[in-house]
């Protein structure tokens, strides 16, 4: 019997040392508290953190039922800013039609917005539901491409050439409202520049959807991915 072998992991992580750590530690430490663990106030918990390195670094986090929503700003307002390019990955791409509008505002305004999102995950719906907002993308001139040959796992964006982000939120309803999220926002040409060649990477093994293409796609698609738009909540 052949067995399909397994599809790649692909994410992206970063290794933050300096001043900038505090903060990712302040909001583990809520976490880990409003989650009734163990004491960790002692000292050891706490290292001396030297300045090292020259990027400026913010943790940015969200919480349930918080109504500040700091991850879903930042990624609002960068795109909403940007003047040359916006180059963003994500697991799970089920923008609203604030984050919709922020990125067709953006390639109207000339600024090059490229999409890599999954062509496959753990769910058919998710994928149905990503695909839903093709058409109003790339009628305003983003691309889109679906990363093939992996299992796509990265949330990561690069703007402008010097603000880059990567963390653990997705660009869906339950990331920005529902979720425990982290992500760290990066202030730094040079990190940029290693991020640009990682997204070069992935789109070499992306697919562009073509508008010319994907209008003509059967009836059976659109009605699949607007049933699960309607139902995007509950996937």
């Amino acid at each position: 019997m052949n067995v399909k072998p397994a599809l790649p992991w692909r994410d992206t992580d970063v290794q933050i040392e300096g001043p900038g750590v505090a903060e990712f530690q302040r909001l583990f430490l809520d976490t880990w508290r409003k989650q009734k663990g163990p004491d960790l106030a002692t000292p050891s918990y706490f290292p001396k953190l030297k300045e090292d390195g020259n990027a400026l670094v913010r943790a940015v986090g969200s919480t349930p039922g918080e109504t500040n929503r700091l991850t879903f700003v930042a990624y609002v307002s960068a795109i909403t800013f940007a003047e040359h390019s916006v180059h963003l990955t994500n697991a799970y791409f089920i923008p609203d039609d604030q984050i919709l509008k922020a990125f067709t505002d953006a390639a109207r305004r000339g600024v090059d917005v490229k999409l890599i999102v999954p062509s496959t995950t753990d769910s058919r719906l998710a994928i149905d539901a990503q695909r839903y907002s093709y058409s109003r993308l790339l009628k305003a001139g983003v691309k889109v491409y679906e990363r093939h040959n992996a299992l796509l796992h990265a949330k990561t964006a690069v703007i402008d050439g010097v603000w880059s982000t990567v963390g653990s939120t997705n660009m869906d309803y339950w990331s920005f409202v529902s979720n425990d999220e982290v992500n760290a926002v990066i202030l730094s040409r040079e990190v940029a520049v290693e991020m640009e060649r990682m997204f070069a990477k992935d789109l070499a093994e992306s697919e562009e959807v073509q508008w010319n293409t994907w209008k003509h796609r059967p009836l059976a698609d659109k009605i699949r991915e607007w049933v699960a738009h309607l139902f995007l909540r509950w996937l």
